[in-house]
């Protein structure tokens, strides 16, 4: 049977209980897959910058607030924090610079170590860095993940 499929967009995320094929497609963003094995419930989160700075809204542009939004959605849809593992994609430096704290996809990638850890949700998996994107597919039934890199120019080829 085929599952149905949600694209996720950047500043965004979606959990569900039934079976879809979540994807989405990473620079230096970063998306962060939660799945619960006991209860079949899956969510993902696609976030663009680490941390919000208490102005303006708290989007899930941010990571500390996508992380944060997708275990409150993951909980309410049935989960229970003790059985959610993380699995994270993304943080490719996609812009060449030389300016420290430009490297946002290091810095995206360490705020989801962080607050994982700090959570105890443990990583199962991660495929982090480098200078590739990457196009992800998160199945919330098996809570597993296809993934494949995207080279530089077909990053913002027209769709």
């Amino acid at each position: 049977m085929d599952s149905e499929t949600h694209f996720l967009y950047p500043a965004t995320l979606h959990a569900s209980t039934k079976t879809l094929q979540i994807s989405t497609i990473l620079g230096s963003c970063v998306a962060v897959c939660l799945w619960d094995m006991h209860n079949r419930i899956g969510g993902m989160n696609h976030y663009m910058l680490p941390l919000w700075n208490g102005q303006g809204l708290a989007s899930p542009k941010y990571g500390n607030i996508a992380i944060e939004k997708l275990v409150e959605k993951m909980i309410n849809l049935g989960s229970k924090k003790i059985h959610l593992q993380a699995k994270i994609f993304g943080g490719g430096e996609v812009i060449q610079t030389e300016v420290g704290m430009f490297h946002i996809g290091e810095r995206n990638i360490a705020i989801a170590r962080d607050m994982l850890g700090e959570m105890k949700i443990p990583i199962v998996s991660s495929s982090v860095g480098g200078k590739l994107g990457r196009k992800i597919i998160f199945n919330t039934e098996t809570g597993d993940v296809m993934h494949r890199f995207i080279s530089k120019q077909n990053i913002n080829a027209p769709q």
